[in-house]
């Protein structure tokens, strides 16, 4: 465990034990006194490690989940986000989900020719693929390795349909790909906001965008003609839930088509991650939070549960939909269920037919 680090957003790089990997303790030699001895820690760089993986389409047969396979062009996010889900993901590495998860990131630069590999498949039936669902695919990585940027080439190519969920305003760079995708009824983006106080979006997403550049990225999305969504996801009781009818009335203002929100989950590490931040950041109402979350997850850190773990349950969820969906009609955020066309994808060109491009 190490304190927090300045621009990170775990407090701790917390060790798993899930897998029964080796977890150091205490024992008395220099490494428990090494801040004593060498100062306070030097702030933490990102490094990025290239992954190679067989395939990059992941199938997903979850039923609350409104896609079956999504593509992660990033291991790992910069964003620093304390509440993410994805966090454990990095266990499976023996890293951990805590400071390593946002420093120690990996990248697939193979992505769009594994994709590609994938839609030439005979018998291949398009269905929507999500991207966003891991880890985000615009977090700051991506300005010069462009993994994502690759793939939405390929799929605007062959017109093959796409979601999009991020937290970054590096989306609109990809305007000009995303903009006529619309036009075939092929793409459609949820941009994240949790918070409009800059404070505590800077504590709880320390490396992404200020709320405003989320927000102007709305407007510039639905200015050019692509159906764009807000996400408030997650809402942390008593810290960022007074803000849901704000939040919505931003991105009404912005153009935003349609609303959805989740409370709060933690899986697995990320609950001891975000008690350790509560501690560091909120200490005056910390025991408050956690206990309105086990009242929102039946008596538990974290509901893993179909359904539920997306809605939570008890008074507090029932009042948070209550309010959201009065502000969503108000605002008329009632856009409804996406019907992206699956009809205009054509298989990439092969390299026979490259040759007379």
């Amino acid at each position: 465990m190490v304190k927090q680090r300045p621009a990170r957003g775990a407090t701790l790089n917390w060790e798993s034990s899930r897998f029964n990997l080796p977890v150091r303790e205490a024992d008395g030699d220099w490494l428990d006194a090494r801040e004593a001895i060498d100062g306070p820690p030097l702030p933490l760089r990102t490094t990025v490690l290239i992954e190679k993986p067989k395939t990059i389409l992941a199938r997903n047969r979850s039923p609350d989940v409104p896609f079956d396979r999504s593509i992660n062009p990033y291991r790992g996010c910069e964003h620093g986000c304390i509440y993410c889900f994805a966090r454990p993901s990095h266990a499976y590495h023996d890293l951990s989900p805590g400071l390593d998860f946002e420093t120690r990131l990996f990248a697939k630069p193979d992505a769009a020719k594994l994709l590609r590999g994938e839609l030439s498949k005979r018998g291949y039936v398009p269905r929507p693929i999500a991207f966003g669902t891991n880890t985000d695919p615009f977090q700051p990585i991506e300005r010069d390795w462009r993994v994502t940027r690759d793939c939405l080439e390929l799929l605007a190519q062959c017109r093959h349909p796409i979601t999009i969920t991020t937290k970054s305003d590096r989306v609109t760079r990809d305007i000009d790909l995303l903009a006529p995708m619309a036009e075939q009824g092929l793409v459609a983006v949820m941009i994240s906001v949790t918070s409009l106080d800059r404070k505590i979006a800077m504590t709880l997403e320390p490396r992404a965008p200020t709320p405003e550049r989320r927000l102007a990225a709305v407007k510039k999305l639905t200015t050019a003609g692509i159906p764009t969504r807000i996400s408030i996801a997650p809402v942390i009781p008593a810290i960022t839930d007074y803000e849901i009818e704000h939040i919505l009335e931003r991105a009404a203002e912005a153009g935003a088509r349609a609303a959805t929100f989740i409370p709060v989950r933690l899986p697995h590490e990320v609950a001891p991650l975000f008690r350790a931040w509560l501690d560091e950041h909120f200490p005056d109402r910390a025991d408050k939070v956690m206990a309105i979350i086990r009242s929102l997850r039946g008596g538990r850190d974290n509901d893993p549960d179909f359904f539920s773990r997306m809605r939570g349950q008890g008074p507090w969820a029932d009042l948070m939909r209550v309010r959201f969906h009065k502000s969503c009609r108000k605002l008329g955020l009632t856009g409804g269920a996406l019907n992206l066309r699956t009809d205009l994808f054509r298989p990439p060109p092969g390299p026979q037919a490259d040759l007379f491009d």
